[in-house]
């Protein structure tokens, strides 16, 4: 045991619950860590490996502040900085581990660098229309995944089937990672069972307007940005300085360059590097303002026009709103400033499964068209809305099976013989079909197979049943360190020199080293002994004396001191 963590297990003992945590929580340390006491948690820091995982994770001034304070001179502004890490002693100098493990690292270097440099009339259009795209684009990914949650890989890309689906939908393959990345940084999707989902937050989101959009995203990418980028007003570093940022990480320039590409994609720097004039007040640390961004945007329209093949035009962009709704009625088959859409018998089914009517949907689409609706296309939503719920799926509240009833008997026989419903056993009787496999299940599997399904409860009304419920947002979720740190102030005694004493004679014994142990003896005068430890209990220590070949036993209450001998020493 390392005397040199007795320094930081007080600094640990002394501070506040909040140091703690922020400490623990820049160590990732787990909620569950086998810690007994702050002498535990002070080794633990210090051990060689959970340095080599810090020194990634300092910014250019505290690996700098860091490198000086290893090489015996002062650490400056930073030393506050590095001691609420763990890696200063209170008196402001490293643990050897900490100096071994700075010493074999080269010393960072600082690159001057100039201010960013407002962006020219046609790099601002150009950024504004890169933005617009951006935000159309992630609002795509969220539709797809509220449909079905995309599959992920074990490292948590998304899975290269996911990728095709949403390219053919219009969004290009090549930066879908980083959409994902800044969706997930304003907690519109989160991750379950290895599928993205669109959180609560996320459906809301997809209602907002274009400008309201950006600026979520944009105040969220900010708010997630690495330590090293950010400056004490709130804001970020300018862009030119960012690749320096983390000179000890040796991912650091692949992750910079990542999160240079979502900031071009957010248009908050162009293509050159220069910064269009919305992106300064974020950079300073204000509140995003779309203001300017709002006046290269194209217009949000209210109004479409319905033709008779069934289609629908938007003569510009939808507003989300209305985009969401109609998007849940037909398919969109062109995106662009003016979106196509297609009503068909399965999209208008399918609206009807998530509590649609053919009331609702003829009068939410009379108020948004400019060409009133044409009869093919109310024929078609009637249609859907009776042939709807021809098939009725429920629970038997006697045997518990799953029913499945139906005025068209042909339908039954149908349902009875095809092949795709064989996981379903469904078995026919007087009354219909019946199944051992749970009524969500059943009614879903009919849906897929293109069936009229409908859900009914005890009561017989319909039920409405999310098939993919929104989660709620995980986003800024931090790790709960208040049993951890609890426990650790329980083992946490009056006397800390007594504790420590303890510790290193039990680790003493333990390793049966040779001790020079300084005691009082009863005459007020001190003596050392150079004693190899054998045994501790009942307040004593036992061991054998070097110098006169006798066992002794001393009252641990009488050792003032003690020093592990050098096995060549003894």
């Amino acid at each position: 045991m390392s005397t040199h963590a007795r320094p930081l297990a007080v600094w640990l003992a002394a501070a506040t619950d909040e140091q703690l945590a922020a400490l623990f929580a820049a160590h990732n340390v787990r909620e569950d860590v086998a810690w007994s006491d702050f002498f535990d948690a002070a080794e633990a820091l210090l051990e060689p490996a959970s340095i080599e995982r810090m020194l990634p994770r300092l910014t250019l001034e505290e690996a700098t502040a860091l490198h000086r304070a290893a090489h015996g001179e002062d650490a400056g502004e930073e030393e506050a900085s590095l001691l609420a890490l763990g890696l200063l002693r209170p008196d402001g100098s490293p643990a050897p581990s900490v100096i071994d493990a700075v010493r074999t690292r080269e010393p960072p270097v600082v690159v001057e660098t100039s201010a960013p440099e407002p962006s020219t009339e046609p790099a601002t259009a150009r950024a504004a229309e890169r933005a617009f795209t951006s935000v159309a684009a992630i609002a795509d990914l969220l539709m797809l995944a509220s449909e079905s949650p995309l599959a992920l890989l074990t490292d948590g890309r998304l899975a290269a089937g996911e990728k095709r689906r949403i390219a053919e939908a219009g969004t290009p393959a090549d930066i879908l990672d980083d959409l994902i990345s800044i969706a997930t940084a304003a907690g519109l999707i989160t991750v379950a069972d290895r599928r993205l989902r669109v959180s609560t937050s996320g459906d809301a989101w997809l209602r907002h307007s274009a400008s309201d959009r950006w600026t979520a995203l944009t105040e969220a990418f900010r708010s997630a940005l690495p330590r090293g980028l950010r400056t004490d007003a709130g804001g970020w570093l300018p862009v030119s300085r960012w690749e320096q940022q983390h000179p000890w990480d040796p991912s650091w320039g692949a992750r910079c360059a990542s999160i240079r590409t979502r900031t071009r994609l957010l248009g908050l720097i162009a293509d050159d590097g220069t910064e269009p004039e919305w992106a300064a007040p974020l950079r300073l640390g204000a509140a995003a303002d779309a203001t300017a961004i709002e006046r290269m945007l194209p217009a949000e329209v209210d109004r479409i026009f319905l033709q008779n093949d069934l289609s629908a035009i938007a003569p510009g962009p939808l507003q989300p709103a209305l985009d969401v709704r109609l998007r849940g009625i037909a398919v969109r088959e062109s995106t662009a400033q003016a979106s196509s859409y297609r009503f068909t018998a399965e999209s208008v089914a399918h609206a009807l499964t998530t509590g649609e009517t053919a009331a609702s949907i003829l009068e939410f689409l009379g108020e948004i068209s400019l060409t009133g609706i044409p009869q093919p296309l109310e024929y078609l939503v009637v249609q859907s809305d009776q042939r709807h719920g021809l098939v009725r799926v429920f629970a038997d509240p006697v045997s518990g099976r799953t029913r499945v009833a139906s005025a068209d008997a042909t339908l039954l026989d149908a349902m009875g013989v095809d092949q795709s419903l064989r996981p379903l056993a469904l078995s026919r009787d007087a009354e219909g079909l019946s199944s051992r496999v749970g009524r969500d299940t059943v009614y879903w599997t009919l849906t897929d197979a293109r069936y009229p399904a409908m859900l009914v409860g005890p009561d017989g009304q319909p039920l409405v049943v999310d098939r993919h419920p929104n989660p709620e947002s995980e986003h800024g979720a931090a790790p709960d360190y208040t049993g951890l740190i609890g426990r650790l102030r329980a083992q946490q005694g009056p006397d800390a020199d007594a504790a420590w004493l303890d510790r290193e004679l039990e680790a003493a014994v333990r390793a049966k080293a040779v001790l020079r142990v300084e005691i009082d003896m009863p005459d007020g005068t001190t003596r050392e002994l150079l004693l190899e430890a054998s045994g501790l209990g009942g307040g004593r220590l036992r061991g054998r004396d070097r110098a006169a070949d006798v066992e002794r036993t001393l009252p641990v209450r009488s050792i003032r001191a003690v020093h592990v001998v050098d096995p060549s020493e003894a």
